[in-house]
């Protein structure tokens, strides 16, 4: 049963009971009218309850709306995201042609092929590899630069 309910049993049981006017009588019916009151007021607070939980629901759906349209899909995102970490990240090499001055990008495989063909004036030329950079002080490089 319900709160309305059980107190609406509860005032036919002091009627059937005929509590008259004495002390104890005043007492009760007091005790019962504020318990009336107390179920009046729960009634009121679940019903604003359930208006504020449909209000909440709705603005949850327009936050996600919201976000989709900001934010794109996220689960597209994510598996694009696992796809690129799975593929293998293969290093690209900037290459300066000595004849022509054009630059020409290569792979891995094509660098260690120690043979290069130039993309724009079709010239080879070979890749020398060394641990030294362009600065390099070492007895080797200074010897080459002269």
């Amino acid at each position: 049963m319900e709160l309305k309910e059980r107190a609406a049993y509860l005032k036919g049981l002091m009627e059937g009971l005929e509590i008259g006017d004495s002390k104890e009588g005043k007492v009760l019916k007091a005790m019962y009218d504020l318990l009336e009151d107390l179920c009046d007021t729960v009634a009121d607070m679940d019903d604003d309850l359930d208006q504020v939980y449909d209000e909440l629901d709705a603005m949850d759906e327009d936050m996600d709306d919201l976000e989709e349209a900001v934010f794109g899909d996220d689960e597209d995102e994510d598996d694009e995201e696992e796809d690129d970490e799975d593929e293998e990240v293969e290093a690209e090499y900037e290459l300066t042609c000595p004849n022509c001055g054009a630059v020409t990008v290569v792979d891995e495989d094509i660098l260690l092929n120690e043979q290069v063909c130039c993309g724009n004036c079709g010239a080879e030329f070979e890749i020398e590899f060394s641990e030294c950079g362009e600065d390099c002080e070492c007895g080797d490089c200074t010897e080459e630069n002269e």
